[in-house]
């Protein structure tokens, strides 16, 4: 048997995906309560202009305010996965919903009630919750004060926020994640670090600080879990980048070769414990100065995670002639080339489970730690049958062919896989387009892009196959 007997099957969601809720029992305005839906909404948040408009007026349709009620049908959902036999349960905590401005004198005690039931009703199922402390989203207040993570001050307010959150749930909680793809905040600055970038120029330094500062607030939170929760395991996590030169040009080798290590460089400081010489010499020719504090290093070296989680959905390749850069792939942030040997899905993510077993033995070779897949999936659209059934065969097909490189990664390369969690196990709002058209689950919501519908719960067929393969650990494809 290839998996591991205690292998953790699960899913996966984040809070101001699926909860809603989001002005109710004391909660915060976050920075995704800001965020219109729609196929705009990248261009919205890269957009300075837009997001203070969000801000001061909030006027149009915000998903992630109601989003699938996940807040008050949370019992009916995790009953479900207990249904489909889940091992464990990854979800976020909403930092609004706990210090509602971020900066807050006391915790708000409604919204760590919430989380107590929460984890209190996946004990009752046998699931163990994996708890990430920031998934893409922050109090707004600190966006307003602050400009968000690219200052220092958020870093004793997250100190804080995480050591509430390990005195609280030490005892329910034993799988905790520190910023969710941190890496992304490269990318989306707002959506990653609530960072408005208004001058163009100054992306790089800002998004750069910004993601420094939240190193050490991570390196902070390993200290604190280790001290106040010894038992439990606390991990990063990154969007895995597989790409793959388009060509044997050397220079296209070369290329390839330079977007993966800067995708990678902040998982090296949680993992390594400091950054690598290749990032040093990136922000030298680039004139950026971070700022540090004297201690930062030392802390670095002290505190790296117990373990590296990653998202997993596709892979593109990259190249340095122009004629070959115009083909794009679409729906990915990254962006890339497209591969003409892969298929793509709907939104024009390229399907590629090698590249799944690629990432997993590229990732353990270099950090040499427990890995755990947190996110993996098909978004696609699925459309109920006149009988109401849907037969979503394509996420099957996806979903199998990616687990059978899982298993080869630990039965023929060695590779430590401790959990697989997939994405939007139930659907949610997509974070990058705002829209339930772009599902991923097991389970249907009754939901449409405009926010119509009657948020009922139904089993997809690949519910029934997901939980045959957890109920045979991993065995019955």
């Amino acid at each position: 048997m290839a998996f591991p007997k205690k292998f953790l099957w699960g899913g996966a969601i984040a809070a101001h995906q699926a909860e809603g809720a989001y002005c109710e029992d004391g909660k915060g305005l976050s920075t995704c309560d800001v965020i219109h839906g729609g196929k705009g909404r990248i261009a919205e948040i890269l957009d300075p202009k837009a997001i203070r408009a969000n801000i001061e007026k909030g006027e149009g349709y915000f998903p992630e305010h109601i989003a699938i009620d996940f807040y008050h049908r949370y019992k009916e959902d995790i009953a479900l996965f207990a249904e489909m036999g889940f091992k464990v349960f990854r979800t976020s905590i909403s930092w609004a919903r706990i210090f509602p401005n971020g900066d807050d004198a006391q915790p708000n005690e409604a919204g760590l009630k919430f989380y107590d039931n929460l984890f209190a009703e996946c004990a009752k199922h046998g699931i163990e919750p994996l708890v990430t402390l920031s998934h893409w989203e922050m109090p707004i207040t600190l966006t307003a004060k602050y400009n968000g993570w690219a200052s220092r001050a958020l870093i004793p307010l997250f100190e804080r926020y995480a050591a509430t959150l390990f005195e609280r749930y030490k005892n329910s909680v034993n799988y905790w994640l520190t910023f969710n793809e941190i890496n992304m905040t490269l990318h989306m600055p707002f959506l990653g670090g609530g960072v408005i970038i208004d001058n163009p120029a100054d992306k790089d330094r800002l998004s750069m600080q910004a993601c420094h500062n939240m190193l050490v607030a991570s390196a902070l939170a390993v200290k604190a879990c280790h001290k106040i929760a010894p038992a439990a395991k606390i991990g990063s996590m990154v969007a895995a980048a597989c790409s793959y030169p388009y060509t044997c040009k050397p220079e296209d080798v070369w290329e390839q070769k330079n977007i993966e290590r800067m995708n990678y460089y902040l998982t090296d400081v949680q993992a390594r414990g400091a950054y690598p010489e290749y990032a040093k010499k990136h922000l030298e020719h680039k004139g950026i100065k971070i700022e540090m504090d004297a201690q930062d290093e030392k802390l670095f070296a002290e505190n790296c995670v117990d373990f590296v989680s990653f998202s997993y959905y596709s892979s593109c390749a990259v190249s340095t002639d122009p004629a070959i850069t115009g083909v794009k792939t679409s729906g990915n942030i990254f962006g890339g080339i497209q591969n003409p040997h892969l298929k793509s899905s709907e939104w024009g993510w390229q399907i590629d489970p090698l590249g799944l077993r690629i990432t997993l033995n590229y990732l353990y070779d270099r950090y040499q730690k427990p890995l755990f897949i947190v996110e993996n999936g098909l978004g696609a659209k699925d459309i109920p049958a006149a009988d109401g059934i849907i037969a979503d065969d394509y996420r099957i097909d996806y979903l199998r062919e990616h687990i059978k490189a899982m298993k080869a990664a630990i039965e023929e390369d060695g590779v430590e896989l401790w959990g697989y969690t997939t994405w939007g196990c139930i659907d949610i709002i997509s974070a990058s387009t705002g829209e339930m058209s772009k599902r991923y689950g097991f389970i249907y919501v009754d939901r449409d892009d405009s926010g119509n519908g009657s948020l009922t719960r139904s089993r997809k067929k690949s519910f029934a196959w997901y939980r045959d393969v957890i109920a045979t650990n991993g065995e019955q494809l």
